[in-house]
């Protein structure tokens, strides 16, 4: 492991299958979830969103000696996915990187630590861990006391400034916090040998984005640094896996949500106004879902450019 810094739920539905063709053999759908090898030794788990959303999508990496999981997912779903890498490895699971603190991909990790898995983010996301994160795990515990009642909120144990790399014979995978995006500590997973990218929930595909957290302007440079990375296969944080294409349409849902916006702004158009006329067709072409119903994201925007 290398770092820049010295030192260091509804029915649920499993297909295990190979390859990069399942989306075109139509094999995925929202309502199921599926594992795939996209790569040698680097497999994906896309979770379902409907009829129920049951967390977040998850990778791991098996390294010569280790297994690195990507997303550690509520803990019913770490529970989940920790027989499905046994099917795949028997090597210990011995790190688990959270891409932000959100409970969907974080809050599965007393589950992890229990078998001995440290986890890892951004140094960045360490104060929303230390405020916003355990405030939303005590939360759960009160809201879902058979899933998080016996739990202690784990924090992560290594936090990375902007880059830690893990390397081995087999595999690199390289942990990048590129800006301010969906959260503060926003990270990705690169594996350059591969090119593939695990994005977490700064890039993701179809109608699941949440601002609230967010910085749009800097969301769209994290978004362009991103695109210079050679990449063949992106694995979200949430829907199918895709490729770098995925980054445009991702990026484009920002810059036109900002430029619209700030256009109806200027024609002295109010909240109410923009929320009933703002119209992406290509937005609801690729999502399924018109702009206008992602009411939250066009407020936070509203927001951020009248301060």
């Amino acid at each position: 492991m290398k770092s820049n810094r010295r030192g260091l739920v509804g029915v649920l539905t499993v297909a295990i299958v190979g390859g990069l063709g399942g989306l075109a053999a139509g094999w995925f759908t929202p309502t199921e979830t599926t594992v795939t090898e996209v790569a040698p030794g680097v497999w994906f788990r896309k979770t379902q969103w409907k009829p129920e959303f049951i967390g977040c999508n998850q990778g791991w990496v098996i390294f010569d000696d280790f297994v690195l999981v990507i997303d550690a997912n509520f803990p019913n779903q770490a529970e989940e996915i920790i027989p499905l890498i046994r099917k795949t490895t028997d090597k210990p699971i011995r790190y688990v990187f959270d891409t932000h603190y959100h409970g969907d991909h974080a809050d599965g990790n007393p589950v992890f630590a229990k078998i001995g898995a440290t986890a890892i983010a951004s140094e960045n996301a360490k104060g929303e861990f230390e405020t916003k994160g355990i405030a939303g795990f005590e939360k759960s515990q009160t809201d879902k006391p058979r899933e998080y009642g016996a739990l202690k909120y784990k924090y992560p144990a290594l936090y990375f400034p902007k880059k830690l790399v893990i390397e081995d014979s087999k595999q690199r995978v390289e942990l990048i916090h590129f800006a301010h995006g969906h959260t503060k500590g926003d990270a990705v997973a690169w594996l350059p040998r591969a090119g593939i990218l695990f994005t977490g929930d700064s890039c993701l595909n179809g109608a699941f984005n949440y601002t609230g957290d967010g910085n749009t302007e800097s969301w769209i440079g994290a978004l362009t640094e991103m695109r210079k990375l050679p990449i063949k296969t992106i694995c979200p944080g949430h829907g199918e896996k895709s490729d770098i294409t995925l980054i445009d349409r991702q990026r484009r849902y920002f810059v036109e949500l900002r430029q619209s916006i700030a256009a109806a702004i200027a024609k002295g158009q109010s909240l109410e106004e923009i929320k009933k006329s703002i119209d992406f067709p290509w937005y609801e072409e690729w999502t399924s879902v018109p702009v206008r119903q992602n009411v939250e994201n066009i407020e936070f925007v509203y927001k951020e450019l009248r301060q």
